[in-house]
């Protein structure tokens, strides 16, 4: 999938502040790092404006979402293509730290 797929795919919409931008102002993020086994595969990848990609850096999506909840909130209602097993590793990962409201 090309940069340009996945914004499309994506509305061209930031799936952690739920803003849309044009695609000079995006950026690629990793539901699954690939240090951390994830691929290329667009069930694996969504579209972030570079400011909350930035924000997010390499901290894990589970962690970000915790401290942010509007970013969390958006993230569950916007990231409609990810894999359903990434979804619900994020999701298992939340509870697991007291976090059970999307």
């Amino acid at each position: 999938m090309t940069r340009d797929e996945l914004f499309r795919r994506d509305g061209h919409r930031c799936v952690y502040c739920g803003d849309v931008f044009e695609a000079e102002e995006l950026s690629v993020d990793h539901v699954q790092p690939r240090v951390r086994g994830g691929d290329g595969s667009g069930g694996n990848l969504v579209t972030a404006c570079r400011t909350c990609n930035t924000a997010k850096g390499h901290t894990r999506l589970a962690t970000y979402l915790r401290a942010h909840p509007e970013a969390r909130r958006n993230f569950f209602r916007y990231a409609t293509a990810v894999w359903p097993r990434h979804l619900r590793a994020v999701e298992e990962e939340l509870r697991a730290a007291g976090v059970d409201d999307r």
